[in-house]
């Protein structure tokens, strides 16, 4: 969580302990002692805690934004708690109407139409109403917490060649283009469908300030290969700046001193930018 006094930070962390000598330390206790690198859905609780305490100081205005290392969903879900991943509960506790998930890296900005789901599910998920409604936040959040006064966005194709005019399905003619051309319609600078086999190539990216994925492993691919171990996971739509990490919980790596904090960095980093008022 950050704090911001003038345009100097002050980062409490909210958790067991911190490995930073300068940094404030709120403590929850954990439910059962930790191994490193061993999971114990006895803790899960302790981790919704955490996340809960950070949200309320966001929520009440206590904190400026909010920082969050990686998350074992997988043992959450063991220890009986339906959970799907950070960006979707946040939404939900905050009460926030859309959320967009959004990394940033490597000279990239990738926002997701669609997050964790099965790719069996994504072309149920993707309707004209969502997409409308991600392309507003998107648009808005890159006015105000990136200070792009025009922001333009590239939106991927669904299928291959987006559809090719129908022939590899008619999600891009009938769902995607539609959306695009509301939003351009509502002064958002939007321009797609795009193949996304070639909405990366620099020709293109020079002329936008973000790509619009339409599932996880469409967009993520490219920008974690250009960033990875110094990307930011964010995430718009929030009453409150929230970044993240771009990797996962490394159990191989647990107390063994040769974790990469990079990502972690940035993310803080970034977070005091997003929040600082100028």
């Amino acid at each position: 969580m950050l704090a911001q006094e003038s345009f100097e930070a002050r980062v409490v962390v909210i958790g067991e302990r911190s490995l930073f000598g300068s940094i404030e330390v709120e403590h929850i206790p954990l439910r059962r002692a930790r191994t490193p690198g061993k999971l114990e859905p006895a803790n899960s609780r302790y981790v919704l805690e955490v996340l809960d305490r950070a949200l309320d100081g966001c929520l009440a205005g206590e904190y400026d934004a909010m920082v969050t290392a990686p998350v074992q969903k997988s043992v959450i879900n063991d220890a009986g708690i339906v959970f799907t991943g950070h960006t979707e509960y946040l939404a939900e506790r905050a009460q926030a109407a859309h959320v967009v998930m959004m990394l940033v890296g490597g000279g990239l900005r990738v926002a997701l139409a669609t997050t964790h789901l099965a790719l069996s599910e994504v072309p149920r998920a993707i309707t004209r109403e969502s997409l409308a409604r991600t392309l507003q936040v998107l648009h808005a959040d890159l006015k105000k917490r990136f200070r792009i006064a025009r922001p333009r966005i590239l939106v991927a194709g669904l299928n291959p060649h987006s559809g090719e005019s129908g022939h590899f399905g008619t999600e891009d003619m009938e769902i995607i283009a539609p959306a695009v051309a509301e939003a351009r319609r509502a002064g958002i600078e939007a321009n797609g469908p795009l193949p996304a086999d070639t909405i990366f190539v620099p020709e293109r990216l020079k002329g936008a300030d973000c790509v619009l994925a339409m599932y996880h492993d469409q967009g993520l691919p490219v920008l974690k290969y250009a960033s990875f171990g110094r990307g930011v996971n964010v995430t718009l739509g929030l009453p409150f700046v929230r970044t993240s990490v771009d990797h996962g919980t490394a159990l191989d790596l647990a107390g063994t001193g040769r974790a990469d904090p990079g990502s972690l960095i940035e993310a803080v980093n970034l977070a005091i930018e997003l929040a600082s008022p100028t």
